[in-house]
């Protein structure tokens, strides 16, 4: 066995055998990180024998009705997200941008698995007993089953999980787990993805519901090799903003149920609390005739949001007229100002374009394209819509406002609240 210096792209994988600024696979920049692998004298591939090897006879899939069994937290909005409960046996991922709630939400539902199942471990690599009884303390986590290790060590973790047990585990973060057996610091994509192995297959066997914490990169996107989000069961991403109240929990992968199923949280002094319905916070904070402002109902999965878009349009002195989104892709808008430009009575091309999704929440339904121009039509001719007013279509580059197959979900939502479906249908006309 010899040792050998490589360098590997943390954003993809790629090996390289010198350092390289941008990554001829990923075309990310300043992501090789430098590694020392395990190389074998020979590349022979070894011959094995098939005598003594145990093969599975095939089975009926028609036989195979055993369902598993689901452990609720109570708390109704984290076990929609998952499908109607945690599934034992799973490896469930969450990730996040720091300080968005991760730690405050995986506490919450350690206290609620503890007193359902029995003893629960939360094994913490970042953060130190201390710290963490602290943070049970001021959310009111008394339970005498919950208990709480300081781990980094791969081999000890398992070692403990073997011995103890536990209904139910907690590993905070998996980016800061290494093993002594592979080369390499922890956090890189070899101790990573050799951690995650090691881990699935040791609550694989003993049947333990598992919770996994993970860093997310610069881009937003969880750190780590993609092989991470392959090995689990479920990726949970939680989003927001830090200077807002409302966080949003998002299914991203479930084996066990829905994806694209999302939970909607508020962040207070004793934690994060569920937001049943968000529409009549948003109808609350409304002013009355608000120029630039619209209602949109955007679907999340199978659940209706009322979400509030607001513009601002005004004059610029430059040359180049700037268009900025919060909550909103850019690329979308600037291309919505192009179909309005084109196909509507509206000069934008000396007007700033300013877009904001209320609540620090995200719009990534394309149905929300007639709100946006609405919203902009209305702040650019100075009009406000109409109070009850809700809009949705997805627009063509040709103008044309297309039909959703969920506009009768939407519909259903609109008539429950007391809001009224936007009556206009031509796009040429509504933003004129």
């Amino acid at each position: 066995m010899k040792l050998k210096t490589v360098y590997l792209c943390q954003n993809c994988g790629q090996e390289s055998s010198k350092w390289q600024g941008r990554c001829p696979s990923c075309e990310e920049w300043n992501t090789f990180v430098e590694e020392v692998i395990n190389v074998g004298k020979s590349d022979t591939p070894l011959k094995t024998s098939s005598r003594g090897l145990r093969r599975e006879a095939p089975q009926n899939l028609n036989q195979q009705g055993i369902t598993r069994a689901r452990a609720q937290t109570q708390i109704n909005e984290w076990d929609q997200v998952l499908g109607g409960g945690i599934v034992e046996g799973s490896l469930i991922l969450l990730s996040g941008e720091p300080g968005i709630g991760k730690s405050t939400l995986t506490m919450q539902v350690l206290d609620r698995m503890a007193g359902q199942k029995g003893k629960v471990l939360y094994i913490t690599g970042e953060e130190s007993v201390e710290q963490v009884s602290d943070r049970a303390r001021r959310l009111g986590c008394k339970h005498e089953n919950i208990h709480i290790l300081y781990e980094n060590s791969l081999e000890n973790i398992v070692a403990t999980i073997e011995s103890e047990k536990p209904n139910f585990l907690v590993v905070d973060s998996i980016q800061v787990v290494a093993s002594n057996e592979i080369p390499g610091v922890a956090g890189s994509l070899s101790q990573v993805r050799y951690s995650t192995e090691m881990l699935m297959n040791t609550i694989k066997t003993l049947t333990i519901p598992t919770l996994l914490i993970g860093h997310v990169n610069k881009e937003g996107n969880i750190a780590g090799p993609k092989v991470l989000e392959h090995l689990v069961d479920t990726v949970l991403i939680l989003e927001g903003e830090r200077d807002h109240e409302l966080r949003m929990l998002r299914a991203v992968k479930n084996r066990f149920g829905p994806v694209s199923e999302v939970g909607l949280f508020e962040m207070s002094e004793a934690g994060l609390q569920e937001v049943r319905n968000p529409g009549e916070r948003i109808l609350e904070n409304r002013p009355t005739n608000a120029i630039g402002s619209a209602l949109t109902m955007t679907m999340e999965g199978n659940r209706p949001l009322l979400m509030e878009v607001q513009a601002l349009v005004s004059h610029t002195n430059f040359g180049y007229p700037k268009r900025m989104a919060s909550g909103f892709d850019r690329n979308r808008l600037e291309l919505l100002i192009a179909v309005m430009q084109k196909y509507s009575d509206l000069d934008l091309s000396d007007q700033d374009v300013y877009i904001n999704i209320a609540g620090g929440l995200t719009l990534k339904d394309p149905a929300a394209d007639l709100a946006i121009c609405m919203a902009i039509s209305s702040s650019a001719n100075k009009k406000p819509l109409g109070p009850n007013e809700v809009i949705w279509g997805e627009i063509g580059l040709t103008g044309e406002v297309r039909k959703n197959f969920k506009d009768k979900e939407r519909e259903k939502a609109c008539e429950k609240m007391g809001l009224n479906k936007s009556s206009v249908s031509l796009f040429r006309e509504k933003i004129r």
